[in-house]
């Protein structure tokens, strides 16, 4: 069944990654688009004032993991691209600007954003009310990835299953299961060639155990909306989980070291992501 309404995270991680571009003395990204992409009505639900709306956003215990996932996501497609990736799929695409921004590196890029309907449905709405018209370069999948699987949708597209491919995977895993993050996996490596690679965040599965209050509160936060925590990785065990999917484990950067990787001398507001990974991965 369709999603009833755009997901709340999205819109909020979209308006996190604005807020660090305007406010942040040395940001890591340059993503001005979510104070544009999302409705004022969406905005003055979430807080009466934007100041008070930024001030909310970046004090999130998500914040430190959306702008570090955005810019280490961003530079290793980059790197991709230049060992002939041609193929950008976006999962769970959201409120994501790439396919506004489109830096440089990209010209060549065909790009794929795969999303819920409701969530993309709305997010094709603002585009037009901005007045921006995409490239045919960028293509917009509907689907609901609890009934079908990433190559499936994909074959619905014009994607090219021979064709080197970066894909993304933000701030997405943890809603799902186990099975169906697995699932996704193998379907990753099912429909792209061998050195294909996918970017992808998860919770590390000890903090459902532990369960600190700052996780608790995050816990029922997101459950409050309707977007609950299912499921995490272990990370002792990622690479064997994933070389099971067909995928190599290249790199697994908890919160503290891709603090210390972005570091910009402690002139940032960023903090650290207290419980999520990044992880990079490439087809066998």
């Amino acid at each position: 069944m369709e999603k009833p309404a755009a997901s709340r995270t999205a819109l909020a991680t979209a308006l996190m990654r604005a807020a660090h571009t305007r406010l942040d003395p040395h940001p890591l990204i340059n993503d001005p688009w979510g104070d544009r992409l999302v409705p004022e009505l969406v905005k003055r639900a979430m807080a009466p004032s934007d100041a008070m709306l930024d001030e909310s956003l970046m004090r999130s215990q998500s914040y430190a993991n959306v702008i570090t996932r955005t810019r280490y996501t961003e530079d290793a497609l980059q790197a991709a691209v230049t060992q002939g990736v041609r193929q950008y799929v976006l999962i769970g695409a959201g409120f994501d600007s790439f396919s506004l921004r489109l830096p440089a590196f990209a010209a060549n890029l065909q790009i794929f954003e795969i999303d819920f309907p409701a969530t993309q449905r709305l997010k094709i709405q603002r585009i037009d009310a901005c007045g921006m018209a995409l490239p045919d370069s960028v293509h917009f999948i509907a689907a609901d990835l609890s009934q079908e699987s990433v190559a499936a949708a994909l074959a619905r597209s014009p994607f090219e299953t021979k064709q080197l491919t970066f894909f993304s995977w933000l701030g997405v895993t943890m809603y799902l299961t186990r099975e169906a993050n697995l699932a996704t996996l193998r379907s990753i490596a099912s429909c792209s060639p061998a050195g294909s690679e996918v970017v992808f965040t998860y919770l590390d599965e000890g903090v459902f155990q532990a369960q600190s209050e700052s996780f608790r509160e995050l816990e029922r936060r997101v459950a409050a909306i309707g977007e609950p925590f299912l499921s995490g990785f272990n990370p002792a065990e990622l690479a064997a989980s994933l070389a099971a999917c067909g995928l190599d484990l290249i790199e697994d950067l908890n919160g503290s070291e891709a603090a210390a990787r972005y570091e910009r001398g402690g002139g940032h507001r960023l903090g650290r992501s207290l419980f999520s990974h990044m992880a990079l991965a490439r087809v066998k």
